[in-house]
């Protein structure tokens, strides 16, 4: 039979061999090595050495009085003997282990009132090393207790990303926190964006999408907020903390504010009609604006080529052979609103205005 070992351990191996020749000592109440050895069918000296491995897991000990011939022990009674020492040991390093944690965790709540008086003398931060940052977003994450705020701007998440987000932000909805993400439209037709929302919308996080956002921002428990480090090169960007009350509570206002204008996102209930209409909006507004192709595609987080192909369709809409034309009509249809046309001029003059919607 294929025995059960123990390889690279002190305890020894027992192998086919070793078994087999086991059975015919239990069976004969004895181990002769030479009886052993015709009935196995194998050398004296390989007998040997099977006693010696039999002996060595305690399945072999003299016989009390005779101390040349040996004898079979229970299997149960030989494991006993045999790493009895060692599971000992193994007790003792448990409750030595239990004990030390039980002791460092008895400082925690110094730790965390330490941190918290220290946060509030240390106002900003900037952390560069991308290493510590995210050893300070899990130590926050692990700390969150009531709110969790993000904003994440761009379009499809880079491979791999939302499935080592979900069992984090699983475990953070689990224990109670308020998760609330915003994102932009675009990522409305990112299959692994939708697959992560549908999962955490049904543990009761709030997810909504706007046509625009800022810049990427992680606000904790509205104490700390992280921002991303700008014009950095040569490296990966690191955060700015921020942990000063006053801009703290600024930042969630404006988060706050985006909030309240972005639009619900649960994949499968979504207007997708409204959202079309939202981004093609913010399309015209930023054309109008005189930004070229691909900025207004880094704003909206698309791709240039998605952005061309939006472009196209709304020139086609407008009946436009020409972005000038599109311009042109765009303010004579009203459909930058308001904001966008001077008010007590003509439309013409309107129309004049909104025409400068770049030439790339």
């Amino acid at each position: 039979m294929s025995g059960s070992s123990l390889h690279g351990s002190e305890f020894g191996e027992l192998d086919d061999a070793s078994a087999s020749a086991y059975q015919h000592a239990v069976l004969l109440g004895r181990f002769v090595r030479s009886e052993i050895a015709s009935a196995l069918g194998v050398t004296e000296q390989e007998a040997g050495r099977v006693e010696e491995a039999l002996t060595t897991l305690r399945l072999l000990r003299p016989m009390p009085g005779r101390p040349d011939e040996l004898v079979p022990v229970s299997p149960d009674a030989a494991a006993a003997d045999l790493v009895g020492p060692a599971e000992a040991e193994i007790r003792e390093m448990q409750q030595a282990v239990s004990s030390v944690k039980t002791q460092m965790l008895g400082l925690l709540p110094a730790y965390f009132e330490t941190r918290r008086r220290r946060n509030q003398a240390e106002a900003f931060d900037v952390i560069s090393d991308v290493g510590v940052l995210q050893a300070m977003l899990d130590d926050w994450g692990t700390r969150c207790r009531v709110e969790l705020l993000t904003s994440q701007p761009g379009g499809s998440r880079r491979p791999g990303a939302m499935e080592t987000a979900l069992p984090l932000t699983l475990d953070r909805l689990h224990r109670g926190v308020h998760v609330r993400h915003l994102y932009q439209h675009t990522v409305r037709s990112d299959l692994a964006t939708t697959d992560y929302v549908r999962a955490v919308t049904a543990e009761g996080a709030d997810v909504r999408t706007t046509d625009e956002l800022v810049d990427r921002m992680l606000i904790y428990d509205r104490e700390v907020a992280f921002l991303p480090e700008q014009h950095v090169e040569g490296r990966s960007p690191g955060a700015i903390v921020v942990r000063e009350p006053t801009l703290v509570a600024f930042l969630c206002k404006v988060y706050d504010h985006m909030w309240a204008g972005a639009a619900p996102f649960t994949p499968g209930e979504e207007d997708a009609t409204d959202i079309a209409d939202d981004l093609k909006r913010s399309i015209i507004r930023l054309m109008a604006q005189g930004h070229k192709d691909e900025m207004v595609a880094r704003r909206l987080g698309m791709s240039v080529r998605t952005c061309r192909r939006h472009i196209a369709r709304i020139m086609e809409e407008m009946e436009s052979t020409s972005r000038f034309q599109t311009g042109v009509n765009v303010a004579l249809y009203g459909l930058l609103g308001a904001d966008f046309s001077p008010s007590g001029e003509a439309a013409g003059e309107a129309a004049g205005e909104a025409a400068g919607l770049g030439t790339s």
